[in-house]
């Protein structure tokens, strides 16, 4: 598959004429960022190798540093992608070659895998710092490798990676000059997510089962299954209880509280009432002065039951039968 690319020339009176010139579209291999296999032809010369201090003061832009990081990249986290932004950023010009070893390579010298090789191709190929991927990278770099993939330096933490009966399988990229360090994020790696799964793997198996996987498919055996469904059954009746328990609880807390406010508002106006009774009813309330006169009044009553007859002046010239005073 062909297609066009025009280069402007300037051709008499000022005009520019774009002839056609073919280019190849690269193959779907090259475009997804996979190496070209062994002995394929045009591969780009690329000269010696520069040096370190070539490196870090920076190459042409047609001739970039090329490093090479490998690893399993099992279960692609945060601590992998550091690692391979740190060997990304090691020169000014720099293009990444990470290899990643096969599901055989591994089994054998580290043990199994959660995700298959090519799961691991493409988590890897999908990070943002890596311009090509070599499957199935050897264990060990051996010379040959490194002059067919024209690797300049390899990135890896400086810490011995004792494996294949070796104290350092780094040890000879070392001595070679070809050495250039990273640094591992601690508190993150596939081995603590894994012994996080291992730790909590009940929790894990009931959450899918509740999710529709079947115990064939977690590999759970039928008394386990059974184990698993009783106990979600009854940490849901636990959580209603405790669901219960809160609500109980706010429900006191309410009733105590509007109970403290209604105690508090009965001695309020118990308090306002008897300060109003006192005030009505005290030593120098008006009621004292209403029954004073309601004293007088019913006196002059009884000594007079008939007021509206009498003056003062005919009582003192015909005084009432019985009463006998001057």
């Amino acid at each position: 598959m062909l297609r066009l690319r025009s280069e402007g020339v300037q051709g008499s009176g000022g005009r520019w004429t774009f002839p056609a010139v073919c280019c190849p579209v690269p193959s779907l291999s090259e475009a997804a960022g996979f190496a070209r296999p062994e002995g394929s032809e045009g591969q780009e010369a690329h000269g010696d190798r520069v040096t370190l201090a070539q490196a870090r003061r920076g190459t042409p832009g047609h001739r970039p540093v090329r490093v090479y990081a490998d690893g399993i990249f099992d279960l692609f986290h945060s601590g992998h992608a550091r690692a391979l932004m740190q060997a990304k950023n090691l020169f000014p010009n720099t293009q990444l070659v990470v290899g990643v070893c096969s599901d055989a390579l591994t089994h054998k010298y580290k043990g199994n895998t959660v995700m298959t090789e090519d799961e691991r191709y493409e988590a890897v190929r999908h990070c943002r710092y890596v311009d090509e991927v070599v499957r199935d990278a050897p264990w060990t770099l051996s010379p040959e490798f490194l002059k067919r993939h024209r690797i300049d330096f390899v990135a890896h933490d400086d810490i011995p990676y004792t494996s294949a009966g070796s104290q350092d399988v780094y040890k000879h990229i070392k001595e070679a000059g070809m050495f250039v360090s990273t640094q591992r994020t601690e508190g993150i790696s596939t081995s603590d997510l894994i012994t996080r799964i291992v730790r909590d793997y009940d929790v894990y198996v009931r959450r899918n089962l509740q999710r529709g996987y079947t115990a064939r498919e977690l590999n759970v055996g039928f008394i386990k299954e059974k184990k698993y469904r009783l106990q979600e059954q009854v940490d849901k009746m636990k959580e209603r209880v405790q669901t219960l328990e809160e609500k109980s609880k706010h429900l006191v807390h309410r009733v105590e509280e509007k109970s403290q406010d209604l105690v508090f508002k009965w001695e309020e106006k118990s308090r306002e009432l008897i300060a109003s009774f006192l005030e009505l009813f005290g030593p120098e309330g008006p009621w004292v002065s209403i029954w004073q006169k309601c004293d007088i009044s019913a006196d002059i009553y009884i000594r007079f039951p008939y007021p509206e007859r009498l003056t003062i002046s005919s009582y003192r010239d015909s005084p009432p039968p019985g009463d006998t005073q001057g």
